[in-house]
């Protein structure tokens, strides 16, 4: 494979499927990338959108309904949607290291062990029988029975028992997120979850290096290590610039478009530590202003970051302001008009494009 970086770029879009996606449903394109960040949640379902051509908003909404794909506090800690029949055992391979991680915090808040467990039994509790929740509803729920949830207590016991494997979130109820109970499931040795881990992440994101999957997953570099050396032989490894990256030996075809609008915290940007293979290191301020963590979303044209766009949504349409890293050509601008239509016609509005420089 050429090491350009616009080679790597364009490499990752088709592992990752967002080029030539095969995908039936939304839970197929969550099980193929392992798990992918869910922050946002009216803009990183487009994630799970762009990779199911012909999905709409509405689709992957009843995906996450039906529970074929389920959005939780998984990997380092920070929400992501993975598929119902992985869930067990990729949150239960690093809900270890997300509990040790969130230790200072629950002491700062008066959290102990007996607060915590005894409030995910009761949150587990009032989720039965297939209700549905609001984080309000469970706060007061707690508050009734003598837990105090005020400042950060009542975030961190909800995340405490999705940790625990005990909820999930739900439905949206309006603008309210939804939370609901999560039936027991299969869980796999720490051994065998570290290398099918590995496998997902290296066949769906590759070309990339063992050092880039533990910060994605949050693992040790050890327990990075040995998951990839328990999967390597279904991989192929490179050189680039000095560094060993690993990915599938399937050949990739060329891209059917060179443009796509990404929505913020894609797995494209957030799925690697090391971004300068698809990012200008000059531009790391543009896509995430002062290192905030807030991932604003992005152009890419033939593997590279050229820009970042923002959406907002109006009753009959979803305008979309383009902030390009440098000028656009009249070819780009054709290929952006037609990336925005298919982001419309996903929300089932008629998309309006502004350069805003």
């Amino acid at each position: 494979m050429n090491d350009s970086p616009s080679a790597v770029g364009l490499r990752r879009l088709y592992s990752q499927r967002i080029t030539h996606p095969p995908f039936a449903d939304a839970g197929e394109v969550a099980a193929w990338l392992g798990a992918l960040q869910g922050q946002d949640y009216l803009l990183t379902k487009w994630a799970l959108g762009l990779r199911l051509p012909g999905s709409t908003e509405a689709d992957i909404d009843r995906a996450i309904e039906a529970g074929v794909v389920m959005r939780t506090w998984a990997l380092r800690g920070t929400l992501f949607y993975v598929a119902a029949a992985d869930i067990h055992w990729i949150v239960g391979l690093v809900a270890p290291r997300v509990i040790a991680w969130a230790g200072p915090r629950f002491r700062e808040l008066e959290l102990d062990a007996e607060t915590l467990n005894r409030s995910a039994d009761l949150i587990a509790g009032a989720l039965r029988d297939g209700q549905h929740l609001t984080r309000d509803e469970l706060l007061a729920m707690l508050e009734a029975n003598g837990i105090v949830t005020t400042g950060q207590r009542g975030f961190y016991m909800l995340f405490y028992a999705g940790v625990q494997r005990l909820v999930v979130q739900g439905a949206m109820r309006g603008k309210n997120t939804t939370f609901k109970a999560l039936a027991p499931g299969p869980m796999l040795p720490v051994d065998e979850a570290l290398a099918a881990l590995a496998q997902r992440y290296f066949t769906s994101r590759g070309p990339t290096t063992v050092n880039d999957f533990a910060h994605w997953a949050g693992l040790t570099l050890a327990d990075a290590r040995a998951g990839l050396h328990d999967t390597r032989s279904a991989l192929v490894s490179e050189t680039i610039h000095g560094q060993t990256y690993w990915r599938s030996p399937e050949t990739a075809p060329a891209p059917e478009q060179p443009l796509y609008l990404l929505p913020g915290f894609d797995e494209f940007i957030l799925g690697y530590r090391d971004r300068s293979a698809v990012l200008d290191p000059e531009y790391a301020d543009a896509i995430c202003p002062g290192g905030n963590g807030i991932f604003k979303p992005t152009i890419v044209k033939d593997g590279r970051v050229i820009g970042t766009w923002k959406r907002t949504l109006k009753k009959k349409s979803v305008d979309i302001a383009l902030e390009p890293f440098r000028p656009l050509t009249g070819a780009e601008r054709d290929q952006i008009d037609a990336a925005a239509g298919a982001f419309g016609t996903f929300l089932g509005l008629a998309a309006v494009v502004t350069d805003s420089r």
